[in-house]
């Protein structure tokens, strides 16, 4: 089973703020992959690396 992350744990691992995870998820880069016990979305480690390389690659940051 694959570990499920938080909002607040998706941005730190990926090295931003919390807000730019909130608009990966707004613009449709990071989806969630369930909800904790108080309804918070929670999103697995694999999609958040991919929604981070995405968005550099789309800032020409690879």
């Amino acid at each position: 089973m694959a570990t499920l992350l938080t909002g607040p744990q998706v941005a730190k691992l990926c090295g931003v703020k919390p807000p730019t995870v909130r608009s990966w998820v707004r613009r449709g880069y990071l989806t969630k992959a369930g909800l904790d016990a108080r309804g918070r979305p929670l999103y697995t480690q694999l999609a958040a690396a991919k929604a981070e390389r995405a968005t550099a690659e789309r800032a020409g940051r690879l």
